[in-house]
């Protein structure tokens, strides 16, 4: 075993920010591993925490350690551990399931009723270590180069997204061009669409959108996004729209340029109740809205894992940073200010 003290980064009160402390190593239960962290990087959900938002002061309870996307390898198993091994290259599934409820039992983990979530419930990964169930854990092939290892599970929010109905051939809508956003344009123009149109309020990542396969951007106040996608659809409207901006009036924009009979995906987080008109923009529409929470577990990571083996994804042009985990607060701002892709932290 381990012992001793490890820098991590430490959401240490109830209020805006984070340190860097020194923290004992973590034990390991006997179905647990402990894990060396090559790599983490940045989600939006540690900005929410970081900032300290209406909806993390209702979600954690600091201090602890957050974080949950990495990379790394196994230096410690637990003796009832056998689908692991030491020295292996491993990423996690940040779902932590029961195993037992309803939705466990019939396959859909996803959404299991007592989930906890690694570095929201639990101690995360920016840090020099982590502990983590064995059967979380998503065995790495060995040639993945460690940034790209580090963002599958963000990833696989984008793959779950978009491929949760058809898009060959159809029309996608992405609102919100943050990582996951931008990930999910790569992903709607891999699984064929015909036309990716990515909307946000940042010109910094609608150019990114375009380095990532956007067909067409727009800029929500510069521009009138309606206008413009009744246009792109010769009037007819869009077929698909992922919803990764959680603001109000974006969301109201992506039920009102969904094409009668189209799919709304939301995978964004409004930090307050959202007025619609479900009588115009959703039941005369006979609109398709789907809530999209994680990964499939673990067929989503499949997919996720194949389409950046076969080359279909190319995420590098969205990874525009990285910082040492002392350095964290500089990856922070710049994640708050907008100005940048994915933010990786190296321990």
């Amino acid at each position: 075993m381990l012992n001793g003290k490890m820098k991590a980064v430490v959401k240490h009160h109830r209020g805006y920010g984070a340190q860097l402390q020194a923290v004992d190593i973590p034990d390991i239960r006997e179905d647990e591993v402990l894990i060396r962290v090559k790599m983490a990087s940045i989600c939006g959900t540690d900005i929410h925490i970081f900032t300290w938002d209406k909806w993390s002061q209702g979600r954690v309870n600091p201090p602890y350690v957050f974080g949950h996307e990495f990379a790394g390898e196994v230096i410690e198993v637990g003796e009832k551990v056998s689908n692991v091994s030491v020295g292996d290259y491993v990423s996690a599934e940040t779902h932590i399931v029961c195993g037992t409820c309803r939705q466990c039992l019939t396959g859909q983990l996803h959404i299991c009723k007592n989930t906890n979530i690694i570095g929201l419930d639990t101690q995360g990964c920016f840090a020099e270590y982590v502990a983590l169930p064995a059967k979380n854990l998503w065995k790495n092939p060995i040639d993945m180069p460690l940034d790209i290892a580090t963002i599958q599970e963000p990833m696989g929010n984008a793959v779950h997204s978009v491929l949760a109905g058809e898009v060959l051939g159809k029309t996608v809508a992405i609102i919100g061009c943050g990582p996951i956003g931008l990930m999910a344009v790569a992903v709607a123009k891999a699984a064929g669409a015909d036309k990716v149109i990515a909307l946000d309020v940042n010109d910094y990542r609608l150019q990114l959108a375009k380095k990532m396969g956007a067909t067409h951007t727009i800029h929500s106040i510069k521009q009138n996004p309606l206008e413009i996608t009744a246009r792109l659809t010769d009037m007819d409207g869009v077929d698909v729209v992922c919803e990764m901006s959680g603001n109000p009036t974006a969301i109201d924009q992506g039920f009102k340029m969904a094409t009668n009979g189209g799919r709304i995906s939301i995978l964004s987080l409004p930090a307050q109740p959202v007025t619609l008109n479900i009588t115009e923009d959703i039941v005369f529409k006979g609109l398709t809205v789907q809530g999209i929470t994680g990964r499939k577990v673990f067929s989503t990571w499949q997919q996720v894992s194949s389409l950046l083996g076969s080359g279909k994804v190319d995420v590098t042009p969205m990874i525009t940073h990285r910082f040492s985990l002392s350095d964290f607060e500089k990856g922070f701002e710049l994640m708050i200010k907008g100005q940048c892709g994915k933010v990786l932290l190296i321990p």
